[in-house]
């Protein structure tokens, strides 16, 4: 049965953040059952699949939010221990994630920061890596980067990113701005879609990755694909 109601529809953004919220919550009892199990798994009985939950929790949420009475009959103890419990699944989830790019060429280059409110997206061609930093909606660059696009690390840069932050993998900080002028065009998620919101959805993801190929090939960069990443900076 679809994960879907009449009221969810209606209900537009609120539902999508209850839905989100919810979602994170099937996970934050998966993540700790989980841990329970390594010291007992005799006591953990089998979980269903995390589909299911969340679809089971998502109508739930629906029926809740008719009466706006979500976790209204709940303790000040008990939200705080959810919310206490899915900050730490989000921490370990972040850390993970910035572990996406770990698998890509060169080696020997240290992994590029991936800015707070942004993201990074790199590209392995020929044993070099390019990453390309970029700002979420209503954040700019503190340098201007229009004809900068990306960085590289590689053989010609000693293994070393040629940033304009000198010494170290900071690319680029995406600083809260009303106007973006600092970067490229392409250098900024669309106002729909944060660097997580765009990680998740594989097509757009994908589109991303595609462009900057194009990019690279219009700079001369051309050779055989190695891998391609993106990794996402906290939202502030």
């Amino acid at each position: 049965m679809p994960c879907v109601s009449g009221a969810h529809q209606s209900n537009g953004k609120r539902m999508e953040s209850t839905r989100a919220l919810l979602s994170l919550w099937v996970l934050t009892v998966l993540f700790f059952d989980s841990a329970q199990a390594d010291e007992a798994p005799e006591n953990i009985s089998p979980k269903p699949e995390l589909s299911h939950l969340q679809c089971a929790v998502h109508q739930r949420a629906v029926l809740c939010s008719h009466s706006n009475t979500t976790f209204t009959n709940w303790s000040s103890e008990q939200r705080a221990a959810l919310l206490s419990s899915v900050s730490r699944l989000a921490q370990c989830l972040h850390s993970q994630q910035l572990r996406d790019c770990d698998e890509v060429e060169p080696q020997k280059c240290p992994a590029a920061d991936a800015p707070e409110n942004g993201g990074v997206l790199c590209v392995a061609l020929n044993n070099r890596r390019f990453c390309k930093p970029m700002c979420n909606h209503g954040f700019d660059f503190g340098f201007l980067r229009q004809s900068r696009l990306f960085d590289e690390c590689s053989d010609k840069t000693e293994y070393r990113w040629d940033s304009q932050y000198v010494g170290g993998n900071t690319l680029a900080l995406c600083i809260r701005a009303s106007v973006t002028v600092s970067g490229a065009k392409s250098a900024y998620f669309p106002k729909e879609q944060d660097c997580l919101q765009t990680k998740a959805n594989s097509t757009l993801s994908s589109a991303l990755k595609e462009q900057f190929i194009r990019e690279l090939e219009e700079r001369g960069h051309q050779g055989e694909l190695q891998r391609a990443c993106l990794v996402c900076g906290l939202t502030r």
